[in-house]
């Protein structure tokens, strides 16, 4: 059996209270050291032109596009904050401050909502495109959105600050040894946060999409049988309705990969275990969380030819040409 002695430290100069780093092949985990570089690196620039692609181009900026542009950023610091320092984790060891340790996962509780809240966000939107668009107009409107956007990071940022408040006040009261960064969660205020974060979330956002897919099969069907009556109240141009489709199909997509990506890292709650961080579930769970943050302007660049042209024009520079806001993108 392998004595403390023997066994590689963290901190090699603590013999009794150093963690110990766990048992790795050399090329593997320098292979998925690059790996997970690779992901954070793509997950950065990705986002970034996102970002820089919406609230550069006037054409750009919609009710939609400015939901896009708080989930872009969201992943964005996924990839520039969270990403590099779970790299860190999977060593084994920790090698920043207890200060650090708290700010990091309470980073990563925060952004986790945020994402949660702007695909509700999204969905509410796709729903009264599709089912109530004579009011779409009306009813979301660019400012509603940005106090919706605002009031969805605020009650991030505080509900986390609640959830994680005893545990950012000792970050190393779950420690075990010197070199850990550990958060546990109980079995009651996780079951309480799983719901509100999670289950409740969801089940909104996919009661939303059935009704969505309902009333776009029925457009579609009404639309190829030439009966879609066009009243005086409810002029709708067969184009308009195909993009609100084609939207809510692609964002239907996010959603779904949402879901796939989400669900492991919330499998612990589920099942009524404590949420605890070790080095097989931050591989797992919470690296194909993190994945969805780069998933998301892949999708973008495989469904809407605005992205690939702003990022033609974002490569090229040319948006550092006058007027180059007033491109024309769509």
């Amino acid at each position: 059996m392998e004595t403390l002695e023997g066994a590689e430290l963290c901190f090699p100069q603590l013999l009794n209270t150093s963690c110990r780093k766990p048992l790795q092949h050399h090329a593997e985990t320098i292979f998925l050291y690059i790996l997970l570089s690779c992901i954070s690196l793509l997950t950065v620039v990705l986002n970034l032109l996102v970002i820089i692609s919406i609230s550069h181009f006037r054409q750009l900026h919609t009710s939609t596009n400015l939901l896009l542009l708080s989930l872009a950023v969201a992943d964005f610091l996924v990839g520039l904050l969270l990403m590099p320092l779970q790299i860190l984790l999977i060593g084994g060891c920790w090698f920043l401050e207890s200060f650090m340790c708290g700010l990091f996962y309470y980073a990563s509780f925060i952004l986790t909502s945020a994402s949660v809240g702007n695909m509700v966000l999204i969905s509410v939107d796709r729903y009264v495109a599709i089912c109530d668009p004579l009011c779409y107009p009306t009813k979301v409107t660019q400012k509603r959105v940005q106090i919706s956007i605002c009031l969805c990071w605020v009650c991030s940022v505080l509900y986390n600050g609640v959830i994680l408040n005893a545990f950012l006040k000792h970050p190393d009261r779950y420690n075990t040894c010197y070199g850990e960064c550990v958060v546990v969660i109980g079995f009651i205020t996780g079951a309480v946060d799983v719901i509100l974060t999670f289950i409740g979330p969801i089940a909104v956002i996919i009661l939303l999409y059935m009704k969505v897919f309902v009333v776009a099969v029925s457009q579609a069907r009404a639309m190829r049988s030439h009966i879609a009556a066009v009243t005086l109240q409810g002029s709708v141009s067969v184009t308009a309705k195909k993009s609100e489709r084609k939207a809510a199909r692609t964002l239907g997509v996010v959603v779904v990969m949402f879901l796939i990506c989400f669900c492991p890292y919330f499998y612990p709650s589920l099942v009524g275990q404590d949420m605890s961080t070790s080095v097989a579930f931050s591989i797992f769970g919470v690296w194909l969380l993190y994945c969805n943050s780069c998933l998301n302007p892949v999708i973008y660049a495989f469904f809407y030819p605005w992205f690939r042209k702003s990022i033609k024009l974002i490569v090229t520079l040319q948006i550092l040409q006058p007027d180059s806001c007033y491109a024309h993108i769509l």
